[in-house]
């Protein structure tokens, strides 16, 4: 079955695309690679052994139709083109409102004209806010977001969420995932940070590799163990198989639209990185700055819903995620 996977070829999309591989499945990424590069598809190519059909074009044009024209048969689409950047979305809001809502209207839209109903959205825990209580679950109230990005990923889930008031013929998987890090395990896909890092673990492992000085952590005075943010942090490639569960959710008939996919534990960023130094044997640069706006304090998944639903549960650890970050990271620099 051919399975349209926009941003397949970003950090997220492309262990989908792998994962969607080894199920079985034949996915095709559309991916304009402005926030990504051709080494992501070569290591598609190495992992997997062949050449995977892509399209490089913009999720958000016109020009999208021209996938669903070549392939009528499409089975479903998995939706991971959007700009991502918590702190960036502050600075450009306009980039972010325009770019994320108009490719996820722009593929609905084709879906419904073509007929192809499943569809797994990427969206997020961003879209709950700061909570009240702990750990969220599905029914947790979506409070206002922290940041544009957040509110993007709350317009995009309410675009679904009116499309089936009003009978639109669609079968969705919202995805609302928490903080996905680590590499695949082969360390020929990974999280590619281009110009200055706007995640943790690129922004760690480029200092680790001495590209960049020293590393800051956003403030240290949150109401947290060590007063750092908590964040659950789960490995790219479970997270991966979690859109495949949900693929194969829909295609056995599955009506719940929503679930939280992470480990169900909240980890802080200075627990990154002294976990980091451990199980790499490397000392990091760091230092305590202020806190960075668009940040929320604390969150963490409940899973119980996606575990019982999807039969889906987080397999890897940090250790494991960190490890793997790293070995990536050195393949970039022998790549460049």
């Amino acid at each position: 079955m051919k399975i349209l996977v926009t941003g397949g070829a970003g950090y997220i999309g492309s262990h989908t695309v792998v994962e969607l591989a080894k199920a079985g499945y034949s996915p095709i990424i559309v991916d304009d690679l402005r926030c990504s590069q051709e080494i992501m598809l070569s290591g598609l190519k190495s992992i997997l052994g062949k050449k995977i059909d892509h399209y490089a074009i913009d999720a958000a044009s016109q020009d999208l139709e021209k996938v669903f024209i070549d392939h009528p048969d499409l089975g479903g689409a998995i939706h991971f083109a959007a700009y991502k950047a918590v702190g960036e979305s502050v600075q450009q809001p306009i980039k972010y409102y325009e770019n994320n809502i108009l490719a996820t209207s722009n593929l609905l839209k084709l879906m419904l004209k073509y007929e192809v109903a499943h569809y797994v959205f990427s969206s997020s825990c961003t879209v709950y806010g700061q909570p009240d209580i702990l750990p969220v679950t599905e029914t947790t109230e979506r409070k206002p977001a922290q940041s544009p990005y957040g509110r993007t990923k709350q317009i995009c889930e309410d675009l679904v969420f009116d499309l089936m008031q009003g009978g639109a013929k669609l079968a969705p998987v919202l995805l609302r995932y928490f903080n996905p890090i680590g590499a695949h395990e082969s360390a020929a896909i990974g999280e590619l940070a281009i110009g200055v890092p706007n995640n943790l673990v690129p922004f760690v492992t480029q200092t680790a590799a001495g590209l960049r000085e020293k590393l800051t952590v956003f403030g240290d005075d949150y109401n947290t163990p060590d007063g750092s943010c908590i964040r659950d942090y789960i490995h790219v490639t479970d997270l991966a198989r979690a859109h495949v569960a949900a693929l194969e959710y829909l295609q056995k008939g599955g009506k719940i639209q929503v679930f939280n996919a992470g480990t169900g534990q909240g980890s802080s960023v200075l627990e990154i990185l002294r976990t980091f130094e451990r199980v790499n044997n490397i000392k990091l640069n760091y230092e305590i700055g202020p806190r960075r706006s668009g940040d929320i304090e604390k969150i963490w998944a409940n899973c119980d819903l996606i575990e019982k639903e999807l039969g889906w549960k987080a397999q890897l650890g940090l250790e494991e995620a960190l490890k793997s970050a790293w070995q990536w990271q050195q393949t970039l620099n022998a790549q460049y």
